[in-house]
């Protein structure tokens, strides 16, 4: 009997041997290589998760063979576990690297369950009905997700805190507002953000540089010189209306921020001199800016279908001679260019200075929320260290960018480069085609050397005229409301902005209207409930600095 045990010990001992060298072997092997074979257990085996302290030296060099990790400890469970995770995409990625790679790395095999965009929402909701949640998903509106956490089904990150030191580091010692702005009155957060996505410049003024230079007319620096290059391009073309707009009424919240009133609470805005919040279509800037479109509409400067003009009619205008200047997004520069170069080689759509008397543009937030969260059930701490590990820049640029070395390596100029795509246009889009990377709802620390931060020579140069001058706009506040003010917020904000969208259109377009229309519009405000409406936004200010004061 002790012969039996002391073979049994040493059968033991050279088995744990074996898996050792096969685990450290796997590290260095090729892409082909599916890990996901050494990964047997099913959902039902919830392995147990390594804690923030040091590890084994076995454990150390492979988290080291990563990259920076934020102080997590690959892999992060100590054996095989398979989770399921709801996403939006196009095509199955179990099968792609992404799904390869992180079980290759964490040791969690994880099930992708991918829905298309048109049919995720309905998806969602008939799977959070029937109480089956995936163990990380998003998509719910913040009102319905804190409901879920109150009810004990979607876990309270902030509870564990010190077992993702990478949700700890951004969330709750760089930006402590985090929690106040996007968790229960409880002091409970059950989203997990989104770092550092955005752009510095994603929309603004654009205007066609061939023609400015064509006529020596210099580009503007200021809004009296904005409304004298229209006027002079009116000269040149009778026939045109050099300002062309394609964003309907949302053209009062696109120009708002060179005006101090813009915001993403728009048609609330904080204003940073009083710390309160305002009514942006009552305020004195406001007015200001509808006067400037008046006149540059009675001028013949602003086309006449600017209300109404649809992408198509507006399109045809801006590829045109009938209009030279317009607002949006920038990658338009280079899609408008590549639409006419054949008929027009010297096509050049640029970017151009902001205008109102801040001059400032949007400034896109460094924290997004698209409510990701994880379901509370036995699979719970493998989820959140996951997505700790993908919030690290090591999981960041997997991602985001790949395995480099396998799927790419960075040219001389520090661009990831993707020998298997050669020859393609690389996009966000290809690279989710190919590798399930940039799938929505899974990047959450983007790595800015991703292709999504390629910008061309125009889109470039609009990042470095902004940059440059610091022609931001401050972000406001991001205010946490109670069911019941969300409630009433909706409530009022429909009656507002269908009344001010009204009163804009008719006081631009009728010439008659002046002062008396404005001082009736203000009235009219107040009995829709404007002071009402802006209350609830202060008394959300006020929990939220009491918050943040804490």
């Amino acid at each position: 009997m002790r012969k039996q045990k002391r073979l049994l010990a040493l059968l033991l001992v050279l088995t744990m041997i074996a898996m050792i060298i096969a685990a450290c072997g796997g590290g260095n092997k090729e892409q082909g290589n599916n890990s996901s074979s050494n990964s047997t257990a099913g959902s039902s085996n919830s392995g147990s998760t390594n804690a923030a302290s040091p590890e084994s030296e076995g454990a150390a060099d492979t988290t080291a063979q990563y990259g920076d990790t934020g102080g997590l400890k690959l892999p992060l469970v100590d054996e095989p576990v398979t989770i399921t995770w709801m996403l939006v995409g196009d095509e199955p990625v179990n099968d792609k690297l992404i799904a390869r790679e992180i079980e290759k790395r964490t040791g969690i095999k994880v099930d992708f369950q991918v829905y298309s965009s048109a049919t995720y929402q309905e998806k969602l909701r008939v799977t959070v009905a029937s109480g089956k949640l995936p163990d990380i998903f998003h998509g719910l509106t913040a009102a319905e997700l804190k409901k879920l956490g109150q009810q004990g089904a979607v876990v309270a990150i902030n509870e564990y805190i010190d077992m993702l030191p990478n949700f700890k580091k951004l969330y709750v010692e760089e930006n402590p507002w985090v929690i106040a702005s996007y968790g229960d009155e409880n002091g409970n957060i059950y989203t997990w953000p989104i770092y550092d996505m955005q752009r510095d410049v994603n929309h603004g003024f654009m205007y066609r540089k061939d023609i400015f230079d064509k006529h020596g007319i210099q580009p503007w620096t200021n809004t009296d010189e904005f409304y004298e290059a229209l006027k002079k391009l009116k000269e040149l073309y009778p026939d045109s209306y050099p300002y062309a707009s394609k964003t309907k009424e949302a053209i009062f919240k696109d120009w708002a921020y060179g005006w101090g009133i813009g915001s993403a609470s728009y048609p609330a805005y904080y204003d940073e001199s009083d710390g309160t919040w305002k009514f942006a279509p009552t305020s004195e800037q406001h007015k200001d800016m509808l006067d400037l479109m008046k006149k540059m509409y009675n001028e013949g400067l602003l086309d006449p279908e600017f209300l109404t003009d649809t992408q198509d009619s507006w399109t045809a205008k801006m590829t045109t001679g009938k209009s030279f200047v317009t607002w949006d997004w920038i990658g338009r520069m280079e899609l408008f260019y590549n639409q006419v170069k054949d008929q027009n080689p010297d096509y050049d759509l640029r970017y151009a200075n902001p205008i109102g008397p801040t001059g400032n543009i949007r400034t896109l937030p460094r924290i997004d929320d698209f409510s990701i969260t994880v379901a509370n059930n036995k699979n719970k701490e493998v989820a959140l260290k996951l997505l700790d590990y993908l919030t690290s820049p090591s999981g960041g640029s997997l991602v985001t960018m790949g395995v480099e070395g396998e799927t790419f390596h960075f040219d001389e100029n520090g661009k990831p480069v993707y020998p298997e795509l050669e020859g393609q246009a690389i996009d966000i889009k290809v690279l989710e085609q190919k590798y399930g990377l940039w799938l929505e709802g899974m990047y959450l620390r983007p790595d800015h050397r991703s292709v999504y931060y390629n910008y061309t020579e125009r889109e470039q140069e609009a990042q470095d005229m902004m940059n440059a001058q610091g022609k931001f706009e401050p972000l406001d506040p991001v205010l946490n409301f109670t069911d019941e003010e969300n409630a009433k917020i909706a409530e009022l904000q429909v009656a507002l902005e269908k009344a001010a969208a009204e009163f804009n259109a008719n006081y631009i377009l009728d010439k008659k209207a002046g002062e008396k229309d404005w001082e009736a519009w203000l009235q009219n405000a107040k009995k829709l409930g404007v002071d009402e409406f802006i209350e609830i936004f202060n008394t959300a200010q006020q929990r939220y600095n009491a918050m943040v004061a804490q």
